[in-house]
């Protein structure tokens, strides 16, 4: 696992501390988180069940490396794990198409030092998804591209993040974006008495 610095911009009033666990490099480079495509379980790639099988397994060893060493470095007893929603309206997505959320949720239940907070944070409106260069058969790729706000423009938020100290997880972070720097920031504007963020994959360089 990598530790980082989010840095304050025009999306994020102050720094925050950021983790990863490896480098996104593009599907099929070596080393590189390529579960994280199958737990999205987009209709144009048609992955087997096997295939997204093993994807939820890969996923829950990746947290059950990275999330204890991140409990050993906060000052907090207890984190509630938030995620960061896909791009689009969240009833626009089949519930296995949200399997990242879903298998994140689930292990924050079950895990000694975590609290489950992955529905605390629903996309209600349609924004860009920035990875995509070349348009996808049957995908309107609809929404506005990062601004300061968005999160909040575009999301409901609980009541119950205020006082918590929130764990935010992303499975790809890019700085040049801004989607997470927004995404904390709102969560403070909501009452979050803290934020550390947390990403499976961080691209070096956009891609």
């Amino acid at each position: 696992m990598n530790k980082f610095i989010m840095e304050a911009n025009q999306f994020l009033n102050r720094n925050v501390p950021g983790y990863f666990h490896a480098d996104f490099h593009g599907a099929g480079q070596p080393g590189n988180p390529d579960f994280l495509y199958k737990l999205k379980n987009d209709p144009h790639h048609k992955w087997s069940q096997q295939n997204i099988r093993y994807a939820i397994n890969d996923l829950n060893a990746v947290l059950g490396i990275d999330f204890p060493e991140i409990i050993k470095q906060v000052e907090a007893s207890t984190l509630t794990v938030c995620v960061v929603p896909r791009a689009k309206a969240e009833a626009s997505y089949r519930p296995d198409q949200l399997l990242f959320k879903a298998t994140v949720g689930a292990y924050a239940r079950s895990t000694l030092g975590f609290a489950d907070g992955s529905d605390f944070i629903i996309r209600h409106t349609n924004t860009r998804t920035t990875h995509l260069r070349n348009p996808v058969d049957g995908f309107e790729n609809d929404g506005r591209m990062p601004y300061p706000g968005i999160a909040s423009d575009t999301c409901n938020f609980s009541a119950h993040i205020r006082g918590r100290d929130i764990l935010l997880v992303d499975d790809i972070y890019t700085k040049t974006v801004n989607i997470d720097e927004d995404m904390v920031q709102a969560l403070f504007d909501n009452g979050a008495r803290s934020v550390v963020f947390y990403a499976i994959g961080n691209t070096p360089k956009r891609i």
